[in-house]
């Protein structure tokens, strides 16, 4: 019996040792997953929404609290000003989640850009919303008031041929930010004036 209660002690031990030490790591490569995850995976978008902007978006980005979730907004500054924050919704896809990056101009209450940041579509057909401009272009100029749907559901949007599945969940995604936008928008004005002060 002694023998069983030094084996249960001692596996207690190290599970709280490799625990702590997970948790440290975790905590110490927080900063630099995330500066890496918006260099490779979100930067891109960012700049591709925003190209243009005086300065750097990803540098000029602040965090609020959205529904338990912090959510990172970018901010775009055109002709000296800063009327331009880009931030991501998610909608359900056919292999998953798909991130989709929104720009909008505060301003005008209008979207300026959409891109795909993350996915798990089939490749050549899905997968394809994130490398096909002609796609993700329909969503410029639109209002953040407007139902964004593809065609076959009544609908602005053209689905991509043969995917149907990926293409609602983009304009899902789109919807998404803009109800994140809509409910934020007292708290991303104030925040925007600070970076125009």
């Amino acid at each position: 019996m002694n023998e069983m209660i030094k084996m249960v002690v001692v596996l207690t031990i190290l599970a709280s040792v490799s625990g702590g030490l997970l948790a440290a790591v975790r905590n110490g490569t927080e900063a630099q997953i995330e500066n890496q995850q918006l260099e490779f995976v979100k930067g891109p978008a960012i700049k591709m929404i925003l190209d243009g902007s005086s300065n750097d978006p990803i540098a000029d980005r602040f965090k609020i609290m959205h529904q338990n979730t912090e959510k990172s907004f970018f901010v775009g500054r055109f002709d000296g000003k800063a009327n331009v924050i880009a931030f991501e919704g998610a909608g359900k896809g056919y292999g998953g989640d798909i991130g989709i990056m929104v720009g909008v101009n505060i301003d005008e209450d209008k979207i300026i850009g959409a891109a795909v940041t993350t996915h798990s579509e089939t490749p050549g057909l899905g997968a394809t919303a994130k490398d096909d401009p002609g796609f993700v272009s329909q969503f410029k100029n639109l209002s953040i008031t407007e139902s964004i749907k593809v065609t076959n559901d009544g609908g602005k949007i053209n689905a991509m041929s043969g995917a149907t599945i990926t293409s609602r969940a983009v304009c899902a995604g789109v919807t998404d930010a803009m109800d994140i936008y809509q409910n934020l928008k007292p708290q991303l004005t104030e925040k925007i004036k600070a970076f125009n002060q």
